[in-house]
């Protein structure tokens, strides 16, 4: 094959090169033959071999010594029993043989290739077991040996039936086991003693082990207490053949690494051999010598009796020995009676052919994959020790679970197994979450090996181990999103601690598979798990079928929401915190506290606690201890040691648990129980407290994390506050406590009073409080992000913190500014602004400004001109409270209204230009406007309605009421179509009727300038007309039109007084007229109303529940109406008289007739009707229309 090279070596796992005594082969070290894969043509059939050498700590390999003829090997070489690298520890034993095979020292390959179990290999083994299992089917010797489960990985390890009873016999250990195999087994069983040939063979081989590489073919004599050691190892045969572990000797801590410093349990093979025979993946350990040089870079080397021939066991003992070690070559030395005769060198190949030795390769992997496809489908639940047994001389194998037998017994914990078993499944989920490409659909196998793992050990023996599972267990769920693993098509295995289905079960134990159940066995079998009922089933090609595919689906528990699966992960957490707590010390040193009766959740008013000055005092507390945490400060109550696991545990899962119950308070937010959110947040917040307390170094996260807690405790808080209504539900959700939940507080209070945050979790009755707490939480949370880098870490929850901010002070700043509006309208007597008052304005205006700072900040220019918007509100109640001084008839519009309202019109002036344009915000825009409208108009409305006239000029107040309404109207949109155009179109209408009112008066009142009198005349008549449009588009204001035509006709009436030819008198009268006949469109308005309330009355006796629609102001209809009636009156009077002949003119007398006519009989039919004063309301309304359509079609005045 060549210079030997290290090819097929694989890199070590992390960590795994520290064993003493193990080192990674470099890639041209000469000791071991090629690693690549080898295919053996043997026999004419092919058998499928790759030996890769994981690790070795053999020397380079020395060639052998041949030796002379006649060589006596009784007589001992003068290197015997001196420890020899070449042999390495062939030759550390008395009798130079390879050490007898421990009992866990699979488990100790396990731990040392951790990623290699549970995936990539089917079996984990010492070659004298894999030898031993593929002899079965040819050989008489007892077969017993244990078979542990670990996801698709069998390990196996001899039981030493003898080492083990006879232990029983000394300690009183395995009584159990041993009274079950003399009941059922070997009744009359004694330890056998091993012959002289025995131990007479085996000191020829160390001899002649040691001659070989010595190489001087001398005999030379040893000393005495050689030969003295020598005669001693018959009686100690027992005792150092295996090393068995007492049951309670396994150390409690993996810290302590209690594969190492355990007796058994180190990987002491020379190699580890990754060897895949066929289908087969085996990680083996040998401790064969291999020897090369020369023309043989790697031979194994056998002493056979030359008077005894080769039998089949020891031909495939030599073949599978260098099939394992990839030894193409076997150099055999002949001896007779100790004397060397002749040596003979010997294929890899050529030994299934040899003479009284032949036996069939194919076989040897059918009886491989029988044996496994067996144990793979009996050997299914992982953590129990498994015993595969056979009788000496029996063709019966049976498959025992000594886990379930031992279980049966007072003690559980009386198998030796359990510790190791429970070590590796832990090691081996341990490896698959430091994965960082783990992809979550393992996450089923790593809880199954977890829960296994906790199941198997003794929670008051090894605390360190559960609580860690439990917490790594904690782990697997995500609490921050919907868990996206689950599978639709996988079963449900939420409540299973075993990855296998009964189904599979059953199929596993059926008769097609070579073994029957224990229903069918005979009553001596009946604890047997399975059966091969003849060795000679394991040579028939595909006699047993593994149908049990280790750990098919090992699903993930299906959490349905966030609650379920935070559930889930605190039920971990706890047994972590009671696993750390019964590890400590000083537990009676601590005050007593029983885990079964709840601890109150403390509950003050707000006249308890001192209201929002008490609230600074405990912030000023908080900020202090947060700075005192950054300094590494530490405050533990019991006493527990930084550094030590327990304090490192404790830390991680208080914070798991924090991260919980904020995730529950988080769900419960959305789900509006905002009482149960409460409750888990102050539970998050407990959790923290007690982290803070333990904490000797505060870590950048874990600020944040308590910044994002305090964040939603100031959501909560403002939500309880906005839905008053259900508090009585919310306090009983606050105040329910779950059993878990009181263990877990139990637990905290170990470490610490838990009562830091108090102050942002009490739920108070005080809107004001909850206000005023709510808004604490959102400062502490702004400041814990300055404590370090935070705020440019995490920029978008600092964007976040800051928008609550400014919105809990906008809330703060409304509560305050609704107390001084009540204030405002319960003074009655008192006409002067209350000290009260005057406070609560300034408390509202001082939140209005924090919060306009904080939106400013960030750039939120939208909600900033919201808060600006609501600072001009304040301003107006502000000038609102100025207006009650003096007496109804003296009132005056104040210096002080004026200087409030224009600090309103400045801060919503300041809203537009944050916006900037309507296309930002269109909503917030046309609500500033119409804000802004609004103020302009009431400004203008007071002024016109108390004018100032003790201070100002009529001129001067006439100017500043027209630029108002002037503005008013500028921001009032009437024509884009949105909820609130008709309000608009309302506001303009009644503007365009207050400055025709106020023009009309000042023409009224008017002495003098004619060219003055012009245009407000002009003016008046334009906005008359306006305000007429505006009014008839609107459907719901026919009072209004009817009260603006009147002023209309008033109007024309006065310019009829200043007239004195009756030709321009005609005209102007015409004109009035004319607007009396377009009133008719306002009546019919007002008819249909009233018809309307008429019908809506009647079905209101008939059923009373129903609820009546606003009704007309009938008072002001009948004083409008009566009011009609008599210009109405007047106007015909006046046209009758102008159109008599004797003032008429002397054209158009045709016309003038026929005018005077109508007039006359309409003019009659009106007096007649405004006389009889029982006819009804829609009846008048009636006539008057009916005499419009007259007025309108027959009347000849032009």
């Amino acid at each position: 094959m060549g210079d030997s090279k290290e090819a097929g070596a694989e890199a070590p796992p992390a960590g795994a090169g520290a064993r003493e005594g193990l080192r990674l082969l470099s890639p041209g070290e000469p000791e071991e033959p090629s690693a690549q894969a080898s295919a053996l043509l043997l026999g004419g059939s092919e058998v499928k071999s790759r030996a890769v050498v994981k690790y070795s700590s053999a020397p380079p390999r020395a060639a052998f010594a041949r030796l002379e003829e006649k060589t006596d090997l009784k007589l001992p070489p003068a290197n015997w029993l001196r420890e020899s690298a070449k042999l390495g520890p062939a030759g550390t034993t008395i009798l130079g043989n390879s050490k007898k095979s421990k009992p866990f020292s699979s488990f100790g390959m396990a731990y040392d290739f951790i990623d290699s179990v549970g995936n990539d290999v089917d079996v984990v083994s010492d070659s004298e077991n894999i030898k031993k299992l593929l002899k079965i089917p040819y050989s008489k010797s007892h077969v017993s040996m244990a078979v542990h489960r670990v996801g698709r990985t069998l390990l196996l390890d001899e039981l030493d039936i003898q080492e083990l009873f006879m232990r029983s016999s000394q300690t009183g250990d395995w009584t159990w086991l041993k009274e079950f195999y003399q009941r059922l087994i070997d009744q009359k069983w004694q330890r056998k003693k091993k012959s002289k040939e025995h131990w007479y063979q085996k000191a020829i081989l160390s001899k002649f082990l040691y001659y070989s590489i010595n190489g001087d073919g001398a005999a030379q004599p040893v000393p005495a207490a050689a030969e003295q050691q020598e005669s001693r190892s018959d009686q100690t045969d027992g005792s150092d053949g295996a090393a068995w572990p007492a049951p309670f000797e396994m150390p409690s801590s993996v810290s302590e690494d209690p594969i190492a410093s355990s007796q058994g349990l180190k990987n002491d093979f020379v190699r580890n051999i990754l060897w895949t025979f066929e289908d087969i993946h085996m990680l083996v350990g040998s401790n064969m010598p291999i020897f090369g040089g020369g023309r043989y870079p790697a031979v194994s080397l056998r002493l056979r009796d030359n008077n005894k021939p080769i039998n089949v066991l020891t031909g495939i003992d030599y073949w599978l020995d260098n099939l394992i070690c990839n030894v193409p070559e076997l150099v055999m030395c002949f001896h007779v009676n100790g004397i060397v005769q002749k040596y003979e060198m010997i294929k890899t190949e050529e030994i299934p052919n040899l003479e009284n030795s032949n036996f069939s390769t194919k076989v040897i992997k059918d009886i491989a994959q029988n044996i496994l496809s067996f144990l793979k489908s009996n050997c299914t639940k992982e953590g129990h020790t498994y015993w595969l047994f056979k009788a000496s001389g029996s063709d019966i194998v049976k498959l025992y679970d000594l886990t379930t037998l031992c279980e049966e017994t007072e003690d559980k914990y009386q198998n030796p197994f359990t510790m190791p078993v429970a070590v590796l499944l832990y090691k081996v989920a341990c490896n698959m979450m430091m994965k960082k490409n783990q992809n979550k659909k393992h996450y089923g196998t790593i809880r199954t090996l977890l829960l296994n793992c906790v199941k198997l050990l003794d929670k008051s023996r090894h605390p360190q181990i559960i609580a860690s599972a439990n917490y790594m267990l904690s782990e697997l769920f995500q609490l921050d999103e919907p868990k996206k693993e689950e599978s639709s098509e996988s079963p449900l295995n939420e409540n299973s601690d075993e990855s296998y289905s009964e189904e599979e079960e059953e199929l596993g134990d059926s008769d097609e598979n070579g073994c029957y159940s224990a229903g069918s066995d005979p009553p001596d079998d009946s604890k047997a798990v399975a059966i091969i009922k003849s060795v000679g089933e394991l040579s028939v090609p595909e006699k047993y079928k593994s149908t049990h595919q280790i750990r098919p689906s090992c699903a993930f528990p299906v959490c349905h929401d966030t609650e379920e699966r935070c559930r889930l992960v605190l039920s971990y957490v706890l047994e972590g915190l009671k696993s750390v707590d019964s590890s400590m010390k000083k537990e009676s040193d601590l005050p007593a506290a029983d885990p079964s009766t709840p601890i109150p959740l403390k509950y003050e008013d707000e006249s308890a606690r001192g209201g929002p000055e008490g609230l600074e005092k405990q912030m000023a507390l908080f900020l202090d201890k947060m700075g005192s945490l950054q300094k590494g400060n530490y405050s533990s109550q019991s006493g527990m040691i930084p550094g030590s696991w327990q304090h490192k545990m404790k830390l991680q899962l208080i914070l798991k648990s924090s991260k919980a119950y904020y995730a529950l308070s988080d769900a419960a937010m959305g789900l509006q129980k905002y009482g149960r959110a409460l409750r888990y947040i102050k539970l998050a917040l407990q959790s923290h407290d007690t982290y803070c307390c333990l904490c000797t170094d505060m870590l950048s996260e874990v600020l944040l994390f308590l910044s994002q807690y305090l964040t939603l405790c100031g959501d909560i808080q403002l939500m309880l506050a906005q839905n008053a209504s259900n508090r009585a539900a919310y306090l009983e959700e606050f105040h329910y406590q779950t059993k878990e939940d009181q263990e877990i507080l139990h637990s905290f209070h170990r470490e610490s009073s838990c009562q830091g945050f108090a102050w942002a979790t009490d739920l108070s009755t005080d809107l004001e409080s909850q206000l005023s707490v709510s808004c604490k939480c959102y400062e502490a949370a702004h400041e814990i992000l300055q404590f370090s880098d935070l705020k440019s870490q995490n920029s978008e929850h600092y964007v976040q913190v800051l928008k609550r901010m400014g919105n809990i002070r906008n809330e703060i700043g409304v509560f305050y500014m609704n107390q001084a509006a009540a204030l405002q309208s319960e003074r009655l007597v008192s006409k002067s602004v209350s000290a009260a008052e005057q406070q609560l304005w300034k408390k509202s205006f001082a939140c209005f400004e924090k919060g306009i700072r904080n939106f400013e900040s960030i750039g939120d220019a939208t909600n900033a001109a919201l808060l600006l918007c609501n600072t001009g509100r304040l301003m107006r109640i502000c000038a609102q409270a100025h207006c009650g001084a003096g007496h109804e008839f003296k009132r005056e519009f104040s210096p002080e209204e004026g200087l409030y309202y224009n600090k309103a019109v400045d801060y919503y002036l300041k809203a537009l230009r944050s916006l900037g344009t309507r296309d930002m915000h269109p909503a917030v825009w046309d609500s500033v406007n119409w804000e802004l409208s609004t103020t302009y108009f009431t400004m203008a409305t007071l002024q016109q309605d108390y004018a100032p006239l003790s201070r100002k000029a009529q001129e001067q107040i006439e100017k500043e009421v027209s630029e108002a309404m002037m503005k008013s109207l500028k921001h009032c949109d009437v024509d884009s179509a949105s909820a609130r155009q008709p309000l608009c179109q309302y506001r303009a209408a009644t503007v365009h009727h207050r400055l025709a009112s106020m023009y009309h008066s000042c023409l009224r009142n008017q002495v003098g300038d004619e060219h003055l009198r012009k245009q407000h005349r002009a003016l008046a008549d334009l906005h008359y007309s306006k305000a007429v449009k505006l009014f008839q588009v609107l459907k719901d204001t026919p009072c209004e039109l009817l009260r603006v035509q009147l002023e209309r006709v008033a109007f024309a009436e006065f310019q009829m007084t200043g007239q004195n030819s009756n030709v321009g008198k005609l005209k102007t009268l015409s004109g009035a007229l004319d607007i009396m006949v377009r009133t008719k469109h306002a009546f019919q308005l007002i008819r249909k109303e009233l018809v309307e309330e008429l019908a809506q009355a009647k079905s209101a006796e008939s059923s009373p529940a129903a609820e009546a629609a606003p009704s007309l102001n009938r008072e002001e209809v009948l004083r409008l109406l009566s009011i009609f009636e008599s210009r109405l009156s007047f106007l015909l009077l006046q046209s009758i008289k102008l159109l008599s002949p004797g003032r008429r003119r002397a054209s158009n007398n045709m016309e003038d007739d026929l005018a005077l006519r109508a007039n006359k009989q309409i003019y009659s039919q009106l007096l007649r009707a405004t006389a009889d004063r029982s006819t009804s309301l829609v009846d008048r309304i009636d006539l008057l229309i009916h005499l419009l359509d007259q007025l309108a079609q027959g009347s000849a005045v032009q």
